[in-house]
């Protein structure tokens, strides 16, 4: 009979919203400010940065720390980890992808239609007006700029790769940001302010999007954002959003092909509007590309 009896999920411990209420009284009006948007907004804080939470409540960084180290935590990576045992959030990738694959039937047919079904929600929301607009809008920065700078890294490193190589064939200078570390500062410093920035980024503040975005806004570099989070700090500052959801599930894994989708039709749409500077780059390449191929072009002339 016991078998019969239903179990119930124990909920975690309430550790910050212990510590919250018992020390809110004490608080500045500030740090009671940040601490109570975090205790208001707790798996929105998961992804975010202390800069994003200041963004938020419009106070600062060193504020944001303050408040979490007010209420007994070492710092901010203390904080999450607190955060995420008390949501039951996992939210790394090995997580999303073991969900996905136990949620599917096992034959062909449950993976077809989640891939499937998460195109259609994607293309879906690109065909909404709003995003019908902010693609114009994007296209119409795009078509000013002396260079397109693509920023992905991560499975998005290829498809900035991709990306950049399309505007260069169709005759758009157009350069990558999609390495980390040092590598990545190298790409960076190639900036310039006639450019515009396309980055493709979800709603982890990461460093290297971070600090793309903060010398791109420094040098006042239009930017277009790519993401499926529109409430992160990228969407936050960027000229133009463009939202495209990864999957029709957010504890499920992304469909990394959705992003390209948008990026051709916005290469297309470029083209479009420069027919003459996308045919002579595409005839030139022609050009080479027979010289390549003819006989005896790959003959050298022995001394």
């Amino acid at each position: 009979m016991t078998d019969s009896v239903p179990k119930t999920s124990k909920r975690p411990y309430d550790l910050y919203g212990e510590r919250f209420h018992a020390a809110k009284h004490q608080l500045t009006p500030r740090l009671f400010k940040v601490a109570n948007y975090i205790h208001q907004h707790r798996s929105v804080v998961l992804d975010k940065t202390a800069l994003g939470i200041a963004i938020d409540t419009q106070t600062s960084d060193a504020t944001v720390i303050r408040a979490i180290q007010a209420l007994g935590f070492s710092g901010f990576r203390d904080l999450k980890i607190v955060m995420a045992e008390f949501l039951g959030v996992t939210q790394r990738s090995p997580a999303r992808v073991a969900s996905t694959v136990n949620a599917l039937s096992q034959d062909a047919k449950g993976s077809v239609d989640f891939v499937l079904d998460s195109y259609r929600i994607s293309c879906d929301m690109l065909a909404s007006s709003a995003n019908r607009q902010a693609i114009q809008q994007a296209i119409d920065l795009l078509q000013q700029a002396d260079r397109v700078a693509i920023f992905g890294i991560g499975a998005s490193a290829i498809l900035a790769d991709y990306t950049a190589r399309l505007l260069k064939r169709n005759g758009t200078s157009s350069y990558v940001l999609n390495r980390t570390g040092i590598a990545l500062s190298e790409q960076i410093a190639e900036m310039r302010h006639a450019d515009v920035l396309i980055m493709l980024v979800q709603s982890s503040a990461h460093p290297e999007g971070l600090v793309t975005l903060a010398e791109a806004q420094r040098l006042g570099i239009k930017i277009i954002v790519l993401t499926g989070a529109p409430d992160s700090i990228f969407a936050q500052r960027s000229d133009v959003t463009i939202e495209i959801p990864r999957s029709r599930d957010a504890d499920k894994m992304p469909v990394h092909a959705t992003p390209m989708i948008c990026l051709e039709i916005l290469v297309l749409g470029l083209a479009a509007t420069t027919p003459v500077a996308t045919m002579e780059s595409m005839s030139k390449l022609y050009e080479i590309s027979n010289a390549l191929t003819r006989p005896g072009a790959r003959k050298t002339n022995k001394s």
